[in-house]
C-alpha cells in the first residue's frame, strides 16, 4: 500500500494510502467530514486531484482500498473483471481516461462495450476530476436497457416510478394515489410502493391489489413492493403475483450485512423471481436502491469516502441484473450531504458512475426538511438529469411522501419535463395509454373528461 505525495507552493501534500487520496481528492460531503477522511482545505484538495489524475486505472486492481480478504464485495469486483474489455483503456491514466471519455471516440457503443472491464474504483476516481457539465456530457452517451413489462433506457425516452406510498398501507389511499398518477401518464418503470410494514400478509395484499389492476385494464406495467429481499422470497413460495424483488444494497460486505443481505441471499431472490416467468419483453425481475453515506451510517465504511462506497455498490447491483437502480440521493440527510450542492452533485456523480459501469440508474431527486435545500433545487437536478439521459425518476402525489416524509418530485414534474425534452415513456406503456385516450397522438395529456377511461378508472377506485 504506497503513500502517495506533491508540493504545491512551499506546502508538501502526503497521502498515507489510495483510499486517504481518493478522499481528498473528493468534492466536499458532509459525511466524509463526519468521517474524518475529507479534504481538511481546497489547496489538499487539488493536490490531491493532481496526484489521482496520473495515478495508472490498473491501480485500482492492485492496490485495493477494501482488503480482498475480508471483503465478499472487493472480491465480487476483483474476481468478475473483463481483462478484455478493460485493453482498450489499460494504458491510461485516471486524467486521461477522463479526456478520452469527452472525446469523439468515446461513442455509445464504446463505452457499453467499456463497461464490464470498469471497477467502481476506477469510474469514482475519474468522477472526482470532473465538473458537473463533465459528469452529464458522459452520461447522456452512455445506453443500459433493460425490460420487463416495459423496456426501459431507451435513447430519447425518459421512465418514472410511481410511488403511492401511504401511512397505513390503505387500500383505498394507495389506489387513490396510484390513479393520479396513472392519469399522468407517470409508472412505466414501475408502481413501486413503501410498505408501512414489513409483514408478509400486508405486502401480499398490496402485491395483489396492483396485480388486479394491471389484470383489469391490461396495462404493461411491473409493480414492485419494496419489502426486504427475504420477505419477498417468502411472497413468492405463499403464490403472491410479485414482479421485482427489492433491496437496498450498499458498497461493502459489513453495510450490506447491516441490511440483511449478502451476495448469495440477493441472487436467491433473483433466483425466486425468475422462476414465475412473468416478464414479456424482459426477464429483469430486481429493483435496488443505494445513497451515498449507507455504509458510514452502519459504521461499515472501512475509511473509503462516501462517493467511492456508493460506486461499489453499483458493481453489487451488476451482479444480479437488475431492471432498475436507483440513488435516493438526498434521502439519508444532510450528515452525509448536507446542502443543494452537495446533493446536486451526488446525483450527478451517481448516476454518472452508475450508467459507466453498466447499470439502469434512475434516481430519487430528493431531500429531507432539515437540509439546507428546496423544490427549487431539485428541479435544477431533475433537468440536469434529464438532459444526462437518466433511464427514470421517482415522482409521488404533490412531491411531498406522506409515509416517509421527505420531499421528491410530483407527477407534474414528469409530465413537464417529457414536454420540455421531448421524452416520451416506455413504448409499451406509451402505446397503452394512447389506446385507452390518456394521451393524444402529440404525447399531450388528454383532457379528464375526454378520456373513456376515465370513468373505468374512477370505478376502480371506488371498488378497491
Amino acid at each position: 500500500m504506497a503513500a502517495y505525495s506533491i508540493s504545491l507552493g512551499r506546502q508538501r501534500h502526503v497521502f498515507n494510502d489510495l483510499k486517504s487520496l481518493m478522499a481528498a481528492a473528493s468534492p466536499e460531503k458532509s459525511g466524509d467530514k463526519l468521517a474524518g477522511i475529507g479534504a481538511e482545505s481546497h489547496e489538499q484538495r487539488v493536490a490531491a486531484r493532481y496526484l489521482l489524475a496520473d495515478l495508472p486505472l490498473k491501480t485500482f486492481l492492485e492496490d485495493l482500498l477494501i482488503p480482498y480478504e475480508s471483503d465478499e464485495v472487493t472480491r465480487l469486483i476483483i474476481d468478475s473483471h473483463d481483462k478484455a474489455a478493460f485493453a482498450p483503456v489499460s494504458h491510461m491514466t485516471v486524467g486521461q481516461f477522463r479526456d478520452w471519455l469527452l472525446s469523439y471516440e468515446a461513442t455509445t457503443e464504446a463505452l457499453v462495450t467499456l463497461a464490464p472491464g470498469l471497477t467502481p474504483e476506477m469510474v469514482a476516481a475519474t468522477s472526482k476530476l470532473m465538473r458537473n457539465y463533465d459528469l452529464i456530457t458522459v452520461a447522456a452517451k452512455m445506453r443500459v436497457i433493460t425490460g420487463f413489462r416495459t423496456t426501459i433506457g431507451l435513447e430519447g425516452r425518459l421512465s418514472s416510478r410511481l410511488q403511492p406510498n401511504h401511512p397505513t398501507d390503505d387500500p383505498e389511499g394507495v389506489a387513490g394515489s396510484t390513479l393520479d398518477g396513472l392519469l399522468y401518464g407517470v409508472g412505466d418503470a414501475v408502481i413501486g410502493i413503501n410498505p408501512a410494514s414489513d409483514n408478509l400478509d400486508a405486502c401480499m395484499r398490496l402485491m395483489e391489489l396492483f396485480d388486479r389492476l394491471r389484470q383489469r385494464f391490461d396495462i404493461p406495467v411491473q409493480s414492485c413492493v419494496l419489502t426486504h429481499v427475504t420477505t419477498s422470497i417468502k411472497a413468492i413460495e405463499a403464490g403472491a403475483p410479485l414482479d421485482l424483488v427489492f433491496q437496498s444494497v450498499a458498497g461493502s460486505e459489513a453495510a450490506n450485512r447491516g441490511f440483511g443481505v449478502d451476495l448469495a441471499i440477493l441472487r436467491e431472490g433473483r433466483e425466486a423471481a425468475l422462476s414465475l416467468n412473468r416478464g414479456t419483453v424482459g426477464n429483469h425481475v430486481m429493483y435496488l436502491e443505494t445513497g451515498q453515506g449507507s455504509a458510514l451510517s452502519a459504521n461499515a465504511h472501512h475509511g473509503v469516502d462516501e462517493q467511492t462506497l456508493e460506486a461499489r455498490a453499483y458493481a453489487v447491483a451488476r451482479a444480479v441484473e437488475p431492471l432498475l437502480v436507483n440513488t435516493v440521493v438526498g434521502f439519508i440527510g444532510p450528515e452525509y450531504l448536507y446542502d443543494a450542492k452537495q446533493i446536486i452533485r451526488a446525483g450527478l456523480e451517481d448516476h454518472f458512475c452508475g450508467k459507466l459501469l453498466g447499470v439502469p440508474m434512475g434516481v430519487d431527486v430528493c431531500y429531507t426538511n432539515h437540509a439546507e435545500a428546496d423544490q427549487d433545487d431539485m428541479d435544477n437536478l431533475m433537468v440536469l438529469l434529464t438532459s444526462a439521459g437518466v433511464n427514470f425518476l421517482i415522482a409521488v402525489p404533490g412531491a411531498d411522501d406522506v409515509m416517509l416524509n421527505y420531499q421528491s418530485l410530483s407527477y407534474h414534474d414528469i409530465v413537464g419535463l417529457r414536454h420540455q425534452f421531448n421524452r416520451p415513456p416506455a413504448p409499451e406503456f406509451e402505446a397503452w395509454l394512447k389506446h385507452m385516450g390518456m394521451i393524444d397522438r402529440s404525447g399531450r395529456l388528454a383532457p379528464l373528461t375526454a378520456a373513456n377511461v376515465s370513468r373505468n378508472l374512477l370505478s376502480y377506485k371506488a371498488s378497491a
